[in-house]
C-alpha cells in the first residue's frame, strides 16, 4: 500500500491563518486570494484540503469557539472567585481599546452574528453552539458567585449569564466604534454593580 504525498503546509497553522482574517476583514470582505495568501496555499490545495470558503470559515468559527472557551476556562479555574472571573473577562475586554481603531477586532463569533448568521443556517447555527457554550462557563462562574456570596441570589443564574453575554456585546462593539479604555471600564463597572 503506496501513501499519499505528504501535505506540503500545516493544516493548523492555515486553519488559524485563515481564522485570522476572517476575523479582521469579517466573511464577505474577505476573498479567496486573502486566504490563498495568509494560508500559504495554492487554489488546488485550498480546495483539496478545505472544499470552499464557507466550510473554512465553519471550522475557523469552531476554532475560534475551542481557543476562547479554553482560554475562559482556564481563566475561571484560576480566578479567586465568580465574581473576580467575570471582572476580569469584562476588563480584558476593556482592555482592548488600548489598541489602534483597526486593531480592535470585537469578538469573531458576535462579529459573524451581526455580520451574516441571518443569512445562512449553517453559519447561524454554529455562531449559536458558540454562545451557548459562552453561556454554560457564565453560568458556572455566576452560580460559583452565588454560593460564594458575591453575587445576587435575586436573579437566576442563567438570566445573569444572559445579561453578561448582551454587556459582553455591548463593551465589543463600543471597542470596535472607538470607545477609550477609561470609557469602557465604567461601563463594566455598572454592569458589575447589576450582580450585587
Amino acid at each position: 500500500m503506496t501513501l499519499g504525498r505528504p501535505l506540503a503546509y500545516d493544516p493548523d497553522k492555515a486553519l488559524n491563518a485563515a481564522m485570522q482574517v476572517f476575523w479582521s476583514q469579517g466573511y464577505e470582505a474577505t476573498t479567496l486570494q486573502d486566504l490563498l495568501q495568509a494560508m500559504g496555499l495554492s487554489k488546488s490545495s485550498f480546495y483539496q484540503a478545505f472544499s470552499g470558503k464557507k466550510e473554512l470559515f465553519l471550522r475557523c468559527i469552531s476554532l475560534y469557539r475551542e481557543k476562547i472557551s479554553q482560554g475562559l476556562a482556564e481563566l475561571l479555574e484560576n480566578s479567586v472567585s465568580g465574581r473576580d472571573f467575570i471582572e476580569r473577562m469584562l476588563l480584558n475586554s476593556a482592555a482592548e481599546a488600548r489598541r489602534t481603531i483597526d486593531m480592535r477586532r470585537g469578538c469573531l463569533l458576535m462579529n459573524t452574528a451581526t455580520e451574516c448568521a441571518q443569512k445562512d443556517r449553517d453559519i447561524a447555527e454554529r455562531v449559536s453552539s458558540g454562545f451557548a457554550g459562552l453561556k454554560e462557563l457564565l453560568i458556572q462562574a455566576v452560580r460559583r458567585g452565588q454560593t460564594e456570596g458575591e453575587i445576587t441570589r435575586a436573579v437566576a443564574a442563567e438570566v445573569l449569564a444572559g445579561y453578561l453575554i448582551s454587556s459582553l456585546g455591548g463593551i465589543k462593539t463600543v471597542v470596535k466604534g472607538g470607545a477609550d479604555e477609561q470609557r469602557v471600564c465604567d461601563i463594566v463597572a455598572v454592569i458589575l454593580r447589576a450582580l450585587d
